[in-house]
C-alpha cells in the first residue's frame, strides 16, 4: 500500500470506523441505524454551520491582532487583566465547546498564556451568558448566581492546577501541537 494510502486511512480511521459500525447496525435494527444516521447527519449539519464562521474570525484575528499586543493583554505576566479577558471571552463565546479548541489553537500561537486559555475553555463550557439568562428565567435568580459564583473561583482553580502540573516538556509539546494547528 503507498505511504499516501495509509496516511489518508490513519487519518480518516475513526470515520470509517464510524461508517463500519452503522453499516454493522444496519444489519442488526433498521429502525435504530435510521435514527443514528439523523442524529449523525444533524451533528455535521450543525458542525459545518459552526466551525466556517469560527474559523474566519480566527483568520481575522490572526492578522489584524499583533502577538505583542495578545502577550500584553493576556500573556504569562497579564495578572488578573489577563484573567478577566479570559473569562469575558469565553462567556460571550458564541457555539459549542469545540469551537473553543481553535481559538485556543490561534491564541496560544499568538502568546497567550495556558492559565488564560485554561481560563478561557473552563468559562466557554460553564459561564456563557446565554446559559446564565436560560438558568435565570427557569430555575430562578438565586440558582443561576449561586452557580456562577461558584464556577468562577472553581475554573481558576483548576486553571492554575493544571497549569502547574505541566511540565516544561508537556507544556512545549503544547504549544508546538497548537501551533501546527493554526497554520504556524
Amino acid at each position: 500500500m503507498k505511504p499516501a494510502m495509509k496516511t489518508l486511512l490513519r487519518r480518516y480511521r475513526f470515520a470509517a470506523l464510524t461508517l463500519l459500525v452503522l453499516g454493522g447496525l444496519f444489519l442488526v435494527d433498521v429502525a435504530l441505524a435510521r435514527q443514528a444516521v439523523s442524529v449523525t447527519a444533524f451533528s455535521l449539519r450543525e458542525m459545518l454551520l459552526v466551525v466556517p464562521p469560527i474559523f474566519i474570525l480566527l483568520g481575522l484575528l490572526d492578522v489584524w491582532v499583533p502577538r505583542e499586543i495578545m502577550v500584553r493583554f493576556m500573556g504569562e505576566k497579564s495578572g488578573a487583566k489577563g484573567i478577566v479577558l479570559a473569562f469575558t471571552c469565553g462567556a460571550a463565546a458564541a457555539g459549542p465547546l469545540y469551537g473553543a479548541f481553535p481559538v485556543a489553537a490561534v491564541l496560544l500561537k499568538k502568546g497567550v498564556s495556558i492559565r488564560n486559555i485554561f481560563i478561557l475553555i473552563g468559562a466557554w463550557s460553564t459561564t456563557k451568558i446565554p446559559m446564565l439568562l436560560f438558568e435565570m428565567e427557569y430555575l430562578g435568580p438565586r440558582f443561576a448566581l449561586t452557580r456562577l459564583l461558584l464556577n468562577i473561583p472553581g475554573i481558576i482553580i483548576i486553571a492554575w492546577i493544571l497549569n502547574r502540573s505541566l511540565s516544561p516538556a508537556h507544556r512545549e509539546d503544547l504549544l508546538h501541537r497548537a501551533g501546527e494547528l493554526a497554520g504556524k
